[in-house]
């Protein structure tokens, strides 16, 4: 049976790639048809569509260097080498030309119209009773999720586009759009948040397990992973709003992810899913750590199979990988797209056109952990020297040995890695700046720092536990860490260390205006934990816009051309002093 949906999901894949002008997977295309096919005898049954959203999904992976070198690049912590070439060092100089790949809306719009396409075969199928209703709303709830998180990106980046829900006759041909009144960022946002609460609630969550589209392994790649979290999006639509509560309560959701499934109250896994688990003692977890406790700076657990470095390297069959990716898309050598982030960041087979920003190393390197260490070791892990160089080696790390020069596979052709999108950090982070907004300062300078437990324990000997560690708050600020031995009770946040707990830092501290020293300290710790998976300029552009504050994105985006020796540092920072230049021309011919 599972060779039999495999091979009805091949041929429909392939042949909706000829239907619409993009090819997916070639994991997916066992069969060569002779000619191309029509809609009739694509959309056939709920593996047909099956295939179109994979196919869809095929198509969008095509976008992932553009979206880490545009949300990176543009920003602080990333800049070029001396191997760029003339249209990176325009992205890194906000100086773009017109014909610069990078800021090409195309792409997006390519991938946006595929979804309109794919949503009005879907309604047809439905009224032809070729899908059930649940079948529909859960494909549709997918494929309308990933447009809007595309249209985001687009208005992050190019401040007004067109937004475009209808089909048209050949989705190659983007010219017609070019004409179409355009949507500012502020108004496509509401108009995002309107289309995704439009989606019943139900058909929110993630596709279940039971659901056809994700019940078997794709090439040995499990599938909970490879598609967009509908939850995060409309959190993070909400926050980009000012509409705070509503974004907590929407990200609280998926942070009771565990809970709301039914995973086991007693098993590891509702602990640790998607809740910053504090560190083990053997270093099997995604914390800081060292081999031998914390005497050896040389001991810093450092493996693919160890400590903080390994989600980014663990296959995502592994239960700590699940534990803290909540979206994540492979790249393997048997299927296009081909893995991009080996030319940008590697020196030993790829071009190496991107590395660490000065900046970045320093902020790394002005950290202090709790054993007074004097350096953050995320930087150590984000990035190595090799072969002399600074590498960006979070995409690098199921290809190559840092140590060594070697392939991790057979040979450096086989160019493994993973799309990073969105990771229980991103959710700690992104929860705490709309709660600090929303007066719970106290709780995100929690989730920011060491965790609900430590903070909310103001007496730690001697006091009673049924009134301490747990925020006593009404939801969705209702966190509970308690946890006893005599009695034994294990609350749900029990084992939540916070950000820089699970890094094994010294809590900042909160310095004048306490909601904007927080806000400033969760997006420099945004930085060190996330930086280079395409999070730090839509970061930098948010805060900017909501305290009318255009020198927050000048003076950092400045900090790092001039450590870096950019003679252009003081006329970058001069024209992002104008919010109109922080968004790209828009052209489509």
């Amino acid at each position: 049976m599972k060779s039999s949906v495999k091979k009805k999901i091949g041929i429909a894949g392939l042949a909706f790639g000829l239907l619409t002008g993009f090819s997916a997977c070639t994991n997916l295309l066992d069969v060569d048809p002779k000619d191309a096919l029509t809609s009739e005898q694509v959309y056939r049954n709920v593996f047909d569509a099956d295939a179109a959203v994979l196919g869809v999904y095929g198509k969008f992976m095509s976008l992932a260097k553009q979206y880490v070198v545009l949300n990176e690049l543009r920003a602080d912590l990333m800049d070029v080498t001396a191997g760029a070439d003339e249209q990176l060092r325009q992205i890194n100089n906000h100086n773009v030309v017109q014909g610069n790949s990078y800021a090409d809306p195309r792409p997006y719009y390519e991938v946006i119209l595929n979804c309109n396409d794919i949503l009005k075969n879907f309604k047809i199928m439905l009224e032809q009773n070729k899908m059930r209703v649940d079948e529909y709303n859960q494909r549709a709830a997918d494929i309308t999720a990933l447009r809007s998180w595309i249209y985001l990106q687009l208005g992050i980046h190019f401040g007004a586009v067109p937004y475009v829900t209808t089909t048209y006759e050949n989705a190659a041909d983007l010219t017609a759009l070019a004409s179409l009144p355009k949507m500012p960022l502020e108004t496509l946002i509401k108009e995002l948040i309107t289309t995704m609460e439009a989606i019943p609630p139900v058909y929110r969550d993630p596709y279940t397990t039971t659901t056809s589209i994700v019940a078997a392994p794709v090439d040995g790649y499990p599938l909970n992973k490879f598609f967009i979290n509908k939850l995060v999006l409309l959190g993070d639509l909400y926050l980009w709003d000012n509409q705070y509560l509503k974004a907590t309560q929407t990200y609280r959701l998926v942070m009771e992810t565990a809970a709301r499934t039914g995973i086991d109250p007693n098993s590891e896994a509702f602990y640790a899913t998607y809740k910053i688990h504090y560190a083990g003692t053997a270093n099997n977890d995604l914390a800081v750590g060292y081999l031998d406790g914390v005497s050896d700076v040389n001991k810093l657990a450092d493996a693919n199979t160890l400590g903080w470095r390994s989600m980014f390297a663990r296959r995502n069959t592994e239960n700590w990988f699940n534990y803290e990716w909540i979206w994540s898309m492979p790249f393997d050598k048997n299927f296009k797209p081909e893995n991009p982030f080996i030319d940008l960041f590697s020196n030993i087979n790829g071009r190496y056109q991107l590395a660490p920003a000065k900046q970045a190393i320093d902020l790394w390197n002005s950290q202090v952990q709790t054993n007074n260490f004097p350096f953050d070791a995320r930087g150590r892990l984000t990035y190595k020297t090799v072969a002399g160089s600074p590498v960006i080696m979070k995409y690098l790390y199921n290809y190559v040995d840092p140590r060594t020069g070697l392939p991790i596979g057979a040979t450096l052709q086989e160019k493994n890695g993973t799309w990073f999108l969105y990771r229980a950090a991103t959710l700690h982070l992104r929860f705490a700046e709309a709660a600090n907004r929303d007066g719970r300062r106290k709780l995100a300078y929690a989730l920011l720092n060491n965790g609900i437990s430590t903070t909310f324990d103001s007496d730690p000997v001697g006091r009673d536990e049924s009134l301490q560690q747990a925020t006593f708050d009404v939801p969705p600020y209702d966190f509970n860490a308690r946890n006893g031995d005599v009695p034994l009770f294990r609350e749900p946040w029990y084992r939540n260390a916070g950000i820089r707990g699970r890094a094994g830092l010294q809590n900042v501290a909160v310095v004048g205006d306490s909601t904007v020293s927080i806000e400033n300290s969760l997006i420099q710790e945004a930085a060190l934990e996330l930086a280079y998976e395409g999070q730090r300029w839509p970061d930098l552009v948010r805060i900017a816009l909501r305290r009318n504050e255009p020198a927050f994105l000048a003076d950092k985006v400045y900090q790092k051309l001039l450590k870096a020796n950019n003679p252009n540092a003081e006329a970058v920072r001069t024209k992002l002093m104008d919010k109109s230049n922080w968004f790209l021309p828009f052209k489509l011919k």
